[in-house]
């Protein structure tokens, strides 16, 4: 453990982006921008495919479906992509953490209370309990974090770390400290 391999995909070099779903593409990326910095790297769409099944084998949704897409940057280097989809019969009810499919999305900050107490200032956001700490003798003992969920549910996370014990106690590989800066 530790030993940092080679890709297995040819010419494999990063993570490009993590796309989520979202009920209402203005509403995501004002929330983002507004509170989290984002910067809206580009918007496109809507796409549908007036031929008949092109949504379903390009994205495995239903064929009738079309979607709007905006590219968002968080910091220097986090590309997130937001689509928003018309669709019959789709589900939109969003997966707990404990659910397949469940996911949170987490930023690190330098002052977890400061960033708690933000939090809760932000109307519709759902503020689970917290700030938690973790065991002093577990690997990633000094963190501190507490989950939310945005106005439309989507799980989010702040997390930082009083020490460098979070990343001292983690396999050399996994030991990528969050940029000095935001931007």
């Amino acid at each position: 453990m530790g030993e940092i391999k080679e890709p297995r995909v040819p010419t494999l070099r990063a993570v490009d982006h993590v796309a989520y779903t979202v009920p209402d593409l203005d509403a995501a990326v004002a929330f983002f921008v507004d509170h989290f910095g984002a910067e809206l790297i580009y918007r496109d769409g809507p796409f549908r495919d007036e031929d008949g099944e092109g949504m379903r084998r390009r994205l495995d949704v239903d064929p009738k479906a079309q979607c709007t897409i905006a590219m968002i940057r968080i910091g220097k280097h986090h590309n997130v992509e937001l689509f928003e989809y018309e669709a019959p019969e789709r589900n939109t009810r969003l997966p707990r953490n404990s659910d397949v499919g469940g996911h949170h999305l987490a930023f690190y900050v330098d002052d977890i209370d400061a960033g708690y107490d933000y939090v809760r200032s932000i109307p519709g956001v759902v503020v689970q309990e917290g700030p938690n700490g973790v065991d002093p003798q577990a690997p990633v003992a000094g963190q501190r974090w507490f989950y939310f969920k945005s106005p439309w549910g989507m799980q989010l996370e702040l997390t930082t770390c009083a020490t460098d014990g979070f990343y001292q106690g983690l396999p050399a590989a996994a030991q990528a400290r969050p940029a000095a800066t935001w931007r």
